[in-house]
């Protein structure tokens, strides 16, 4: 906590989540624009959405919407992005290379000696490939080693290196790592990272069309855009010497910003993934997603009937705590309470009970208004029409307590609207008798005569009854409760009966005698 809020004292806090338009957006993704939100507003500072569509083959459209709109509906949206705007646009990677604003940087790497020209056809890649495979190195890259055997700038004569390019040649720029140096950084989740120089390839900076590769443009446009704090997954790791070894020969390792890796998030066999989805049920992106190509829809948590509040709240855990056995949070609390140090550096694992369970909390938690316009498009979707306001947020109330997910509430609360189509006569019949019967018969007499329906005198009526003819209240009212509600679920059978009023639950009473012998 210490280093960070001394550097934040330094300059004004900005952080930024950099998604690629290239399909739905997974919890992890989510995850990390949260934290990155949270510590934005824990400092005071400015919370950017930059999308990262550098790479065209794999652009979805619609993508870049729907990232936003699940942005919105956590509740996370960014103070500059290129729908919100700000001092720094375009926030687009595409309309950024249009200016040319990576070229520029990528040719003065050319310049410094620590970039060069490859003329290298795809062709010739595969061939070097293969002739560089072994059982020891399976997979060769374009490194120190393999560089001087290749078609660039570093083995051409000066003057074929000019023609070619006059000649408009496809080509790349690619980084130039250097030999026996180790290349560090301090990670604020992991503390000091050491990497071998010799262990890295030459990664492409900018590619053939002219747009940047994400490791030079991360760099550049952290630098253009004044980021003081850059949170991104662990998997980035491995990359992680290029972009320190880019800060230090484009703009100088004291401009970089404070980097944390944060932890995977994992499944039940490794990274967390849409197979595990699929699997065992659960969503893992944050909204549906259709992929336009195939027609594939991937669950989201929205539409599994999650709160926004509960999915923050389950995903602020997932790698991060206070330090108290608090787990409820709201997203003021989050801001509030949320710094780096306490980002563990192992993975967290993702139980989707434990999710459910933060649904079910936030839905007793948060006023029913909060979520009664999703509730009854739920009910209206399942053919009930909802006229009554009032009405339909005393029965929320009535039922909230027993709901986790938002469709809970229409298997809950449909009987409040419609006559049971079915009872539970396992549970009714062995304990039917022709006592029951007359008391039942009895009871919708009693009830008819009643001045006022309410919980109180439907009660005493009920009790009474029993009493006068000697049978155990406790047997009677769970028959009353199948004859309301078809099943033995749901608040006390006299608020039901209240609720619904004299006339459903009288004639509810004689459908079940209709049909119990």
């Amino acid at each position: 906590m210490i280093r960070e809020l001394i550097f934040a004292g330094m300059s004004s806090v900005r952080v930024r989540f950099a998604p690629s338009p290239t399909g739905g957006l997974h919890l992890g993704g989510v995850r990390t624009a949260l934290y990155n939100y949270l510590f934005a507003k824990h400092h005071g500072g400015t919370f950017i959405v930059r999308v990262e569509d550098t790479d065209q083959t794999r652009f979805v459209e619609g993508a870049e919407q729907y990232i936003f709109d699940c942005l919105e509906w956590c509740g996370i949206e960014p103070d500059e992005s290129p729908l919100h705007g700000g001092e720094h646009e375009p926030y687009r990677q595409s309309e950024r290379k249009e200016q040319g604003i990576y070229l520029q940087y990528a040719e003065e790497l050319v310049r410094k000696g620590q970039a060069y020209y490859a003329f290298d056809t795809p062709e010739e890649l595969e061939q070097m490939r293969q002739d560089h495979k072994s059982a020891e190195n399976p997979s060769p890259q374009y490194d120190r080693q393999v560089r001087l055997k290749m078609k660039n700038s570093l083995t051409l004569s000066p003057g074929e290196v000019t023609r070619l390019l006059q000649a408009g040649t496809r080509h790349v720029i690619r980084v130039k790592m250097p030999e026996n140096e180790e290349i560090s950084f301090h990670d604020m989740i992991r503390g000091e990272i050491r990497n071998e120089s010799n262990l890295v390839d030459d990664k492409v900076l900018l590619k053939a069309d002219g747009m940047p590769t994400y490791h030079l443009a991360v760099v550049v446009d952290d630098h253009l855009m004044k980021i003081t704090h850059a949170f991104r997954g662990e998997e980035w790791l491995p990359s992680a010497p290029v972009h320190v070894w880019l800060w230090k020969h484009l703009f100088g390792l004291d401009k970089m910003p404070q980097w944390a890796h944060l932890p995977l998030i994992l499944g039940p066999s490794g990274k967390l993934s849409k197979r595990d989805g699929a699997k065992y049920g659960f969503p893992v992106f944050a909204m549906n997603w259709t992929d336009p190509r195939t027609q594939e829809l991937t669950e989201g948590f929205k539409e599994k009937g999650f709160l926004p509040e509960a999915f923050i709240n389950l995903l602020a855990l997932l790698g991060w705590n206070a330090g108290t056995e608090q787990e409820l949070f709201t997203k003021t609390e989050l801001a509030e309470q949320f710094s780096i140090d306490r980002v563990h550096s192992g993975g967290a694992k993702f139980d989707y009970e434990k999710a459910r369970w933060f649904n079910h909390e936030w839905i007793k938690r948060l006023d029913v208004e909060n979520y009664r316009l999703k509730v009854r498009e739920i009910f209206e979707l399942n053919g009930i029409a909802v006229t009554d306001d009032a009405y339909f947020t005393k029965v929320l109330e009535l039922v909230r307590e027993r709901c986790t997910l938002l469709p809970d509430f229409f298997g809950q609360a449909g009987y409040f609207y419609s006559d049971p189509t079915g009872f539970d006569e396992a549970s009714v019949l062995p304990k039917w008798d022709q006592a029951k019967r007359d008391y039942f018969t009895q009871l919708s007499q009693r009830f008819s005569a009643l001045s006022s329906w309410d919980t109180a005198a439907i009660e005493t009526v009920f009790k009474d009854l029993a009493q006068e003819l000697n049978i155990k209240v406790g047997e009677l009212q769970m028959i009353f409760r199948v004859m309301l509600v078809g099943a033995k679920t749901g608040p006390g059978v006299f608020v039901i009966a209240e609720t619904i009023g004299m006339g459903k639950t009288l004639k509810r009473i004689a459908n079940a005698l209709a049909v119990f012998p």
